[in-house]
């Protein structure tokens, strides 16, 4: 089976990253195209709740725990160190596309998102970016696209990774 390619999306914090992926989410679903997603969270995370049977069972000492439905899977599983970005990747394998928020310090090509009311910076470098979705100008030899563009960003990843328009 071909991975799926796997481009980041990142900004400076309150840069919009979500919104625009919602957006981009909708934008390449509607072309009938496979989105996985993996959103980076570097303070960690707890999807359990207390109390219930999956949270009962991992304090009780379980060192992964599944739950599972006709329609839906999660794994919560203690790792010793942070899983790598390709690893986390190959637990949805089966997607067109896996879009990731975060993970700015990896070496996957990057959409940054840029809103100058918090940084007339850019945190990339042309060489690292497919594209830039800003409200300002820039001319740094990349596709820009507006931060409504969603749509425009879509057909630049359908052209650039040949995804399968269903």
């Amino acid at each position: 089976m071909n991975r799926p390619p796997i481009v980041a999306v990142v900004g400076k914090s309150d840069a919009g990253k979500t919104t625009f992926l919602e957006k981009l989410i909708k934008a390449l679903k509607k072309r009938n195209i496979k989105v996985g997603t993996v959103k980076h969270d570097v303070h960690g995370f707890d999807i359990d709740k207390p109390g219930k049977d999956t949270w009962r069972h991992a304090q009780a000492g379980a060192d992964a725990v599944i739950i599972s439905s006709p329609s839906k899977v999660a794994v919560i599983k203690k790792l010793e160190e942070e899983m790598g970005l390709d690893m986390v990747a190959e637990l949805i394998n089966d997607m067109d596309i896996v879009l990731t928020e975060g993970y700015k310090r990896s070496d996957k090509p990057k959409i940054e998102i840029n809103r100058t009311a918090h940084s007339r910076e850019l945190l990339c470098t042309p060489e690292e970016l497919i594209a830039l979705v800003s409200d300002a100008e820039w001319n740094i030899g990349v596709p820009l696209f507006g931060l409504d563009d969603a749509e425009g960003v879509a057909e630049l990843l359908v052209q650039k990774y040949g995804l399968p328009g269903r």
